[in-house]
């Protein structure tokens, strides 16, 4: 369990909403009319005054990267350009692996914090520890730096070498570690048996997803005999998505049939149906889909799939409400583009673009004393220069993207437990198939 969306594995994926819904496509551009590049003649005029008139020289590659960054913010949040470098990271947050150490880590007093070592890599091998601090990267400090700077630093080239100084509790003196970096693969789905139910975390939807979620079903079937089984809790919970497809795998993995999703954009022959096909891992067991406020795009996909097609019942708390589909037009050597190019909509035809997923049982989950007044609920409603939705209403979308870091205190959790064990009950639970609400 984590307990802030800004904990981060050192290299993997970064922020809420720094994902979505994400095609990749070689997207042709269509020429615009005549007027518009005498408009654009304005922009190469003052451009040609900054550059040689500003009281100081200009770095020009800048320049022109953040006047397209302003044209692309003005539409929506989610639309940007990409540099060489941003464009690699996303590849990198999407591929689910990247050269590194291998340590999770979060920022405290100044110091990066590791959380845990993750079994079987560099850092774990070295000796690195839970808890320990990292006071200096390659001989350079680390207070001053943001988190994001100090991963970046511990990221690198597979086979290069990186010099760690760590101060441990009980060392008398700081330790240095000597480590050459790997392919750290990012796990995608962490599971683990609650008993006699099976918990399936999904973190990220990278192009390890679906491959991960059926390896840790399969794994759950192993340890708990299917008559002992009472079901499944699909945590969905700070999840900021990721890629369609995986999504749309991810569905189909506890469906028989159905639409899972559909996407439309501005060019109604351009709408596209994506629909399960028969094979339920789950073997129809009873599944609980967990949500709250970092429950964003790909994974509000997956769980309005699931209540629509009636195969879980959806708790927690209101998701985020991004309910965009950003396609990744290549650029060339200078990078790519990210556009806003179509709103998805679960299978009864609905968009949850400013609204969310609300669940079918809401369980609020309790702050800690320290964070109360200290945090705000999460969603795309929020935002500045979002998309309207087109059932968006005051109430707007979103949450606290808040999970404990002890699954004894994790109200949300335990509830569904009791859910599935029969200790609790409630009219949307188990969710009914034949009950199944889709667009006419």
């Amino acid at each position: 369990m984590v307990r802030r969306v800004s904990l981060l594995l050192v290299g993997a994926l970064m922020g809420a909403t720094a994902m979505g819904v994400i095609y990749s496509a070689g997207v042709p551009a269509q020429a615009a009319g005549p007027s518009t590049y005498k408009e654009l003649a304005i922009f190469g005029d003052v451009f040609e005054r900054v550059r040689a008139q500003y009281v100081t020289p200009p770095d020009e590659e800048k320049l022109v990267e953040n006047a397209i960054n302003g044209m692309l913010s003005s539409l929506d949040p989610h639309s940007s350009y990409m540099n060489a470098k941003d464009a690699a990271d996303m590849q990198t947050q999407t591929k689910g692996e990247f050269g590194g150490i291998g340590i999770e880590v979060t920022m405290e007093d100044e110091l990066v914090k590791v959380i845990t070592p993750i079994d079987d890599t560099p850092g774990a091998r070295a000796g690195i520890l839970a808890g320990d601090f990292i006071s200096e990267i390659n001989g350079e400090p680390v207070r001053g730096l943001k988190l994001e700077e100090a991963v970046e630093k511990m990221r690198g080239a597979v086979n290069t070498p990186i010099k760690l100084t760590i101060l441990r509790k009980g060392a008398d003196k700081p330790l240095e570690f000597n480590i050459v970096r790997e392919v750290i693969a990012v796990k995608a789905v962490k599971s683990r048996v609650e008993g006699d139910v099976g918990y399936l975390r999904v973190i990220s939807f990278t192009e390890k997803t679906y491959d991960d979620l059926e390896a840790a079903i399969t794994k759950i079937k192993k340890e708990v005999p299917a008559d002992k089984l009472k079901g499944y809790v699909l945590d969905l919970r700070l999840n900021p998505g990721g890629l369609l497809d995986q999504a749309i795998y991810v569905s189909d993995a506890f469906l028989e049939k159905g639409e899972v999703v559909s996407t439309r954009s501005r060019n109604a022959d351009d709408t596209r149906r994506f629909n399960a096909s028969a094979g339920d891992l789950t073997d129809g067991k009873p599944v609980i889909v967990l949500v709250n406020g970092g429950s964003a795009s790909a994974s509000e996909i997956v769980a309005g799939a699931l209540q629509d097609l009636k195969r879980a019942t959806v708790l927690g708390t209101r998701s985020f409400g991004k309910g965009s589909v950003q396609t990744i037009i290549p650029m060339g050597e200078k990078g790519a583009l990210r556009l806003t190019t179509a709103l998805y909509y679960t299978p009864s035809g609905k968009s949850i673009q400013g609204t969310g997923i609300e669940p079918d049982i809401k369980v609020e989950q309790p702050l800690p004393e320290d964070l109360k007044g200290r945090v705000r609920a999460e969603g795309e409603s929020a935002l500045p220069g979002h998309i309207q939705g087109q059932n968006e209403t005051d109430e707007g979308s979103g949450s606290f993207a808040y999970v404990p870091p002890e699954a004894k205190d994790d109200v949300q959790l335990n509830y569904a437990l009791d859910l599935l064990r029969g200790k609790k009950t409630d009219p949307s639970f188990p969710a009914d198939p034949e009950k199944a609400v889709v667009a006419k």
